[in-house]
Order: C-alpha cells, then structure tokens, then sequence
C-alpha cells in the first residue's frame, strides 16, 4: 500500500503492476469498506479521496460511497467515466439525507440503490437496487444503517464484474420519491441508538401536537 497523494489530495490506495482497470473511489477509504479490497483483488488499480474533486477524466470509473460533497454538474456532464452512487434507499424514495430514518418516518421502503450520478441528488438512472426488511433484532436505527451497510456491499459484490466490465443497462427512476435535506430533520430526534418504534411514535405525537396548537 502507499500514501501518494496528488493536488487534487487523490491517494493511491494499490501500485499493482497489473492492473486493468483505473477506479476513483470517493467517500470511505479501505478501513469503512471492503468494496476497496475486493476492486483491487479484482486487478484495479484503485485511487481515494474524500476530499472535492477536479476531475474524472483520469480514470475508467468512478465510485461514491458514503461521499460528503456534492459533484458539480459541469464535471458530470464532461466526465468520460461513468459516476456511480451507492444510496443507502430504495429509490426513488429518500433521495439526500439520514434515508434510513425517513424511511422509518414516513414508512415509505427500505433498501439499498446503485445508480449512475445525473445533474440532480440521487436521481439518476437505477443500476442495481434491492428491498430490505429488517429482523425482530434490529431494533434500533443504528441497527438498520450497518445492516443496510452490508446490504449495499453484498449488492455491489454480486455484480462486480458487470460493473468493471462497463456491462451496465441503467433504469430511469420512476415516480416522483421523496428528498430530504439535513436540516429537516427533527430537532427533537433523540438519536442513532434509540429504538424506532418507540422514537417514530414519540416524534409523530410531538408533531401533530405542535399542528394542533398552530
């Protein structure tokens, strides 16, 4: 493994000498993933970076998973590898943020979607996608987020060789979904680690009493 960082603060993660495929993965690095790993064993030659890119154009494809910045649409539109997204919901429902606790609160589905990045938050055209539903031990929202976690992976292992290959057929998204930002969510919440039942009908009480007094 190396450490070489570029301008842009791109590190490449491998220096295999047989590599076939250049990928840039953006968001979590090869301690949050295992998706890093199985590219390179892959015989990809694999670059990383969490920080705001320039360009795309160096590499074959590229992979957002859990990346905190938002692609210009000038860079998607002009890049020559294909973007590819892996959202933690079944879209088109929860585009944006916290999907695994909207999805709760608006009991719209769970899952987990791959898809090509578009000029729009989570709204480009569907790779690969899967329904999850969730055990009597999964009780809580962080339960859900790492069982989602490796719902994704496992969805993105089963098809990682028409994803390198570029052996892609992607699906526009249909239906209007639903999008939440950061900030919507409640102020109230009580966190991660509290148990959904429990919290979604206490946040559901909170609000209707807050609409009656309006």
């Amino acid at each position: 493994m190396t450490s070489q960082l570029n301008k842009n603060s791109v590190r490449l993660v491998n220096s295999t000498t047989d590599a076939q495929v250049n990928i840039l993965f953006l968001g979590y690095d090869e301690n949050h993933t295992s998706l890093i790993a199985q590219l390179i064993s892959k015989k990809c030659k694999v670059w990383h970076s969490q920080e705001k890119i320039t360009s795309t154009n160096e590499y074959d494809f590229v992979i957002s998973f859990g990346y905190r910045h938002i692609i210009k649409r000038e860079l998607i539109e002009n890049s020559k590898a294909p973007i590819i997204n892996l959202h933690i919901s079944y879209l088109p429902w929860n585009r944006g943020a916290h999907p695994n606790f909207w999805a709760f609160f608006d009991n719209t589905p769970s899952g987990v979607s791959i898809h090509l990045l578009d000029h729009g938050i989570d709204t480009g055209p569907i790779l690969f996608q899967k329904k999850i539903n969730f055990g009597e031990q999964e009780k809580t929202f962080a339960q859900t987020y790492k069982k989602l976690v490796f719902e994704i992976e496992t969805l993105f292992l089963e098809h990682i060789d028409e994803i390198i290959s570029g052996a892609l057929v992607p699906i526009p998204q249909v239906g209007k979904g639903t999008f939440h930002k950061a900030a919507d969510l409640p102020k109230e919440f009580s966190g991660w680690n509290s148990d959904i039942k429990t919290e979604i009908n206490r946040l559901s009480k909170l609000l209707l009493r807050t609409n009656l007094t309006k």
